[in-house]
């Protein structure tokens, strides 16, 4: 949702307002932007092992406190970590073994000093205690925060969201992509009456004195901080088994008491993805913590094994096809998008939110191959190239690395486009579903940069995609196929295009598909027509001279 939905259609326009820096030029990235974004040396000496995150939710006050118990390994010597939170939450005291360290605060980035000597090899805890009014999202998911909202019934309905903006606009973390946490127990108590869901599984749930509860949700598999959730709210839950790849997997659906009914039948597109995305990506990555789907105040978002969901009820996206094809109204967007998610996103993760695009556009490209699975192949193609109108092209698919700065919202569908495009170079749909299952067993629960994904992919199709990943992640550049037809003779090549591209593409002559193989130098062919037809499926512009 992740983090996660930014779409330009000709309905209406969702703009992606996480990141920060989102518009700026390279040029005004601030120095809170490279504590934020990179791997500084207050943060690579450490290795995240164990978060123990234990929080007590005041819906009445906005109001939140507790702490989160951080264990880590050394990687080598150093004496101060890098720690963040974002105003206006403050931390109030950090302790090891018992005593207080010294923290000095630098905006958003907390640097503590440790006591004690910090051997390689060694494995040490820290707790970090905060408390104050998280920020309030405006407009969840894309500006993040605490969503305190009502049900219908007058009930608290209360949730997070922060890709992007990052999981320390509510709590306290390494938060930075490159570094999972191996496993995580979530504690939060909240009022009785309300009951809270994250990520995981439900370990107990306790009811204190003080007209409170506690439910401790423990995560058995790495997670990356933004995946990590709370959803409070007059839950009702029912759930099913799923004969999956790896034996029965427990999928669960939490939905407001008054929507239970409902939800049990529309919340059948869940077994369907469930069945889909396993065939092309692989075996659902977390069995261990299950698959849950959570109703919220907001859209929805990617959280891992706790996919939150907002779309109303409705098909497509809030009732709308971003294709324009009439398929987008044949699943429930929501259910599907941030659900492929958990393939592209939280079992493959980006190290750096500038290649944010491997989430969002091997995601955006799940739906269509949701659509192939169950209608056909043409089927998916016809979505895929019909979402070709909310493309930008206002800036590369590629953000600026080391400053959490995210690409063009194009990754979404420029990114489907492209694979798409990709797909018709493999040819062999057997090979490009191993491709994209061996990815997922490559990269598992790993995180990564584009270059690993894209050297991946070209060493599994044995062709070197180096210009092609270049010329659609790199540039705005379409490549374009000029061409004239005279005298029987067909003049063609490529232009608009990076040093090195050379992808062969079909067309059809007179009802009949050959492959044509363009450079940027003009060829000259032979041809008894005078015109030419271009494979829709291939990502390109045409011109004819």
């Amino acid at each position: 949702m992740k983090n996660f939905l930014v779409l330009l259609t000709a309905i209406f326009l969702v703009s992606s307002c996480q990141g920060q820096g989102l518009l700026t030029d390279k040029n005004n990235f601030t120095k809170q932007d490279t504590l934020r974004g990179s791997i500084t040396p207050e943060r690579e000496w450490w290795d995240l092992t164990y978060y123990h995150l234990d929080i007590e939710v005041k819906p009445e006050d906005k109001f939140i406190s507790g702490k989160n118990t951080i264990q880590y390994k050394v990687l080598k010597p150093f004496q101060v970590m890098q720690i963040d939170l974002q105003d206006p939450l403050k931390i109030t005291k950090v302790l090891q073994d018992g005593k207080e360290l010294e923290v000095k605060h630098n905006s958003n980035a907390h640097f503590i000093t440790l006591n004690k000597n910090q051997d390689t090899g060694a494995t040490h805890t820290i707790d970090v205690y905060y408390q104050g009014h998280p920020k309030e999202a405006k407009r969840a998911p894309w500006d993040g925060g605490f969503s305190w909202k009502k049900d219908k019934n007058g009930k608290h309905f209360i949730a997070t969201s922060c890709q992007g903006l990052g999981a320390s606009v509510w709590w306290p973390n390494k938060d930075h992509m490159y570094d999972e946490v191996d496993s995580m127990l979530i504690s939060v108590t909240n009022p009785k009456g309300l009951t809270n869901v994250s990520n995981g599984r439900l370990r107990k749930l306790v009811e204190n004195d003080n007209n409170t509860v506690t439910s401790h949700w423990f995560v058995n598999n790495p997670i990356n901080n933004y995946g990590v959730n709370i959803n409070i709210g007059d839950y009702a839950n029912f759930s099913e088994a799923y004969d999956g790849e790896k034996g029965n997997l427990d999928m669960d659906y939490w939905v407001l008491s008054y929507n239970l009914e409902k939800a049990k039948t529309h919340f059948k597109d869940a077994p369907k993805m469930m069945k889909a995305f396993e065939h092309w990506f692989g075996p659902y990555p977390f069995y261990e913590d299950s698959f849950k789907l959570v109703e919220v105040p907001y859209l929805g978002m990617e959280h891992q094994s706790s996919v939150t969901y907002g779309n109303e009820y409705k098909k497509g996206y809030l009732g709308h096809d971003l294709s324009g094809t009439g398929l987008g109204l044949k699943f429930d967007f929501i259910i599907i998008h941030e659900a492929g998610h958990e393939w592209f996103a939280n079992n493959i993760t980006n190290k750096d939110i500038a290649d944010m695009w491997i989430h969002e556009g091997f995601t955006s490209y799940s739906e269509n191959l949701f659509l192939d699975y169950y209608y056909g192949k043409e089927a998916s193609a016809d979505y895929v190239i019909g979402s070709r109108r909310n493309i930008q092209n206002d800036k590369p698919l590629i953000g600026q690395y080391d400053v959490n700065n995210e690409g063009s919202s194009d990754m979404y569908y420029k990114g489907a486009n492209m694979l798409h495009t990709l797909r018709q170079l493999v040819e062999d749909d057997e090979k490009w579903q191993q491709i994209l299952r061996g990815l997922n067993s490559e990269f598992y629960h790993q995180t990564v940069t584009s270059a690993q994904i894209e050297n991946y992919i070209s060493k599994k199709t044995g062709i070197d995609l180096t210009a092609f990943f270049n010329q659609y992640l790199r540039t705005i550049k379409i490549p374009t196929l000029e061409y004239s037809i005279e005298n029987n003779k067909f003049k063609y090549r490529w232009t608009n295009i990076v040093d090195g591209f050379d992808m062969p593409i079909q067309i059809e002559i007179d009802g009949k598909s050959e492959w044509l193989f363009p450079k940027a130098k003009s060829q000259t062919k032979k041809i008894n027509a005078e015109s030419i037809k271009i494979d829709r499926d291939f990502f390109v512009n045409s011109k004819k001279l």
